[in-house]
């Protein structure tokens, strides 16, 4: 099963940028965007404009042909059912941050923006050090374990079974304050465009 066009172009650019050893600044600066924004894309927390994406490629000294050339739709012919078995979800990477392990499940684009269905897993005793922010509206279930979300100001406790939905641009991070792992679906409802 092929990966989300878009999905694939973050990989794309992170694995380029890897392999030519540069950091996300230089990359950033040769582009003309924010450092924060070429992390958001290649972490697929944003999708980029056009002109952003051109600039980024063309960052990375590669030919727009070439960069696309072996990006790839789904072509099984199969209309609106999609099975992937566990042994497929995929392990990504996101924002650095201790006992996080995300793996994606699925990504497709459907109407009005792309959407990414994520495994978290967080270990025990798991939080991130920063607040974070995504260009999507989140909704977050948790499987196992006990996490506490800060969304803002505000502070939700999400025990197994509960849910939780919001603007993904609002300023948030999870933490696992329960005595074991914890393991959320995550699903992520892109907007359509980035701004720089």
């Amino acid at each position: 099963m092929q990966e989300d066009v878009l999905i694939q172009i973050s990989n794309k650019i992170k694995e380029t940028r890897r392999s030519q050893k540069k950091t996300v600044q230089e990359l950033a600066t040769k582009a003309h965007v924010s450092k924060g924004l070429i992390s958001q894309i290649e972490n697929s927390r944003t999708v980029p404009s056009l002109p952003v994406l051109m600039n980024i490629v063309l960052a990375l000294n590669i030919d727009l042909k070439d960069f696309f050339e072996d990006i790839s739709h789904n072509k099984d012919g199969r209309q609106g059912v999609i099975i992937k078995p566990a042994s497929g979800y995929q392990p990504i990477e996101k924002e650095p941050a201790k006992g996080f392990l995300y793996k994606r499940i699925i990504a497709r684009n459907m109407t009005g923006g792309p959407v990414d269905t994520i495994l978290l897993e967080l270990k025990k005793g798991a939080n991130r050090s920063q607040m974070i922010k995504t260009d999507a509206y989140e909704f977050k279930y948790v499987i196992r374990g006990t996490i506490e979300y800060l969304i803002g100001d505000e502070r939700y406790i999400l025990e197994e079974g509960d849910s939780l939905f919001f603007d993904g641009r609002l300023p948030h991070k999870p933490a696992n304050i329960g005595d074991t792992d914890a393991l959320m679906l995550v699903i992520y409802y892109f907007f359509t465009s980035a701004k720089d």
